[in-house]
C-alpha cells in the first residue's frame, strides 16, 4: 500500500491485489482464496465479512477455476477482504483507494475492461471485516498483466534472452524478456498449475496406498518438500511432485525454452516444486521466493503512473 496524492491533490492509497485462484496477495498480506456465503450470522467469525446484508467467512475453502474472474461476486468480497487487511496494517479504516491487478497474459486484451469495471461496480463501499467497519471511495483502477509485474521492479536483471515463467494455482503464465524488454508476441497462459499437481498427487496417493490425504498435508509436501506424515505416504507424494514437475519443464521446452541459450526467472507459488523437485542448473534458473512480489509490482507500475500525471508519493 503506497500514500500518494493525485493530480487532484486527493489523499489516496494505491493497493496492489494479486487475485490469485489458491491465494490473494498484496504487497504484504497473503490469505487463501475461499468465499462462504451465509444469510444468517455464522457461529465461527475469525474472518467474518459482512457486506449488503450477507455474511462471508473469507479463506474458509480455496475458490475453483474460472475463466472469467467476473462471473460472480466472490472476487469482489475478496478484494473487500484485501483492503482490509492492508488498512488494518496501517491502523485505518477510511480511504480513497486507487486498485492494482492484473489478469494472465494472453486473457488481459479481452479481459481487461470488464475486470475493471467489475472492480469499480461501487463508487463507495462500506463493510465489516473481523468486527471493523470501513468505508473505502474507489477513485479507479488499472489491470496488468500476471507474471511481468512480478519483474517490473528488476528489468534491468533481465539481460539477453530470458524466460519467466509464473506459475500459480489457477495458471501457467510464460513471457519472454529480452535485453529488459518484455516480447508481447511470446506471451503464453497455459492451465498448467499448482492445483492440478495436488489433483495428481491425491490419485498416486489412491491408486499405491488406497489413502485418501488432505489437501493441507500435500500443499505442505509441495510447499517445503516434506511434511510430518509417514514415509511411505511421503515417497509418494514426492514421487508424484518430482513427475509433474517434469511435465512443468516440458510445457516451457513446448514453447522453445533452452537452458543453454537462455535464463529461466520462476515466479508464484509453483516456483516451490520447481526448487524442491525440479532437475535444473541453479545457476542458470531463478526462483523469486516472494510471493507477494506480482502485487508490489501492480502497486509499483501504478505508483508510476500517477506520478507521471502530476501526483507525488506521501
Amino acid at each position: 500500500m503506497r500514500m500518494m496524492k493525485n493530480n487532484k491533490n486527493e489523499t489516496i492509497m494505491v493497493i496492489g491485489i494479486d487475485h490469485g485462484y489458491g491465494n490473494m496477495k498484496t504487497a504484504t498480506r497473503c490469505f487463501t482464496s475461499g468465499v462462504v456465503r451465509y444469510e444468517k450470522e455464522p457461529i465461527f467469525q475469525n474472518n467474518l465479512l459482512v457486506y449488503n446484508g450477507l455474511y462471508y467467512q473469507i479463506g474458509e475453502e480455496h475458490k475453483e477455476f474460472c475463466a472469467e474472474k467476473t462471473q460472480d461476486l466472490d472476487y469482489y468480497v475478496l478484494t473487500l477482504a484485501a483492503i482490509a487487511r492492508e488498512l488494518d496494517g496501517k491502523g485505518m479504516n477510511q480511504v480513497k483507494v486507487h486498485l492494482a491487478a492484473g489478469l494472465p497474459l494472453t486473457w488481459v486484451a479481452s479481459q481487461k475492461e470488464d475486470f475493471q469495471k467489475y472492480l469499480l461496480q461501487n463508487d463507495s463501499v462500506d463493510f465489516t471485516f473481523r468486527n471493523k467497519e470501513y468505508h473505502v471511495e474507489f477513485v479507479g483502477a488499472d489491470i496488468y498483466p500476471q507474471g511481468f509485474a512480478a519483474a517490473f521492479y528488476r528489468l534491468q536483471d533481465f539481460k539477453g534472452i530470458n524466460m519467466l515463467a509464473d506459475i500459480g494455482n489457477g495458471t501457467m503464465n510464460i513471457m519472454y524478456i529480452n535485453n529488459s524488454r518484455p516480447v508481447e508476441k511470446k506471451c503464453f497462459t497455459e492451465k498448467y498449475r499448482t492445483h492440478q499437481c495436488v489433483l495428481a498427487v491425491r490419485e498416486s496417493l489412491l491408486k499405491e496406498l488406497g489413502t485418501v490425504v488432505d489437501d493441507l498435508v500435500i500443499e505442505q509436501v509441495i510447499r517445503a518438500g516434506t511434511a510430518d506424515i509417514g514415509e511411505k505416504s511421503l515417497s509418494v507424494i514426492r514421487k508424484a511432485a518430482g513427475e509433474y514437475t517434469k511435465e512443468i519443464f516440458h510445457k516451457l521446452r513446448e514453447r522453445e525454452y533452452n537452458p543453454e541459450l537462455m535464463r529461466l526467472y520462476v515466479v508464484g507459488g509453483g516456483g516451490c516444486m520447481i526448487q524442491n523437485f525440479g532437475d535444473y542448473d541453479k545457476d542458470r534458473v531463478t526462483i523469486v521466493r516472494d510471493i507477494c512480489a506480482t502485487a508490489k509490482g501492480y502497486e509499483a507500475m501504478t505508483a508510476r503512473k500517477i506520478q507521471k500525471n502530476g501526483g507525488v508519493l506521501v
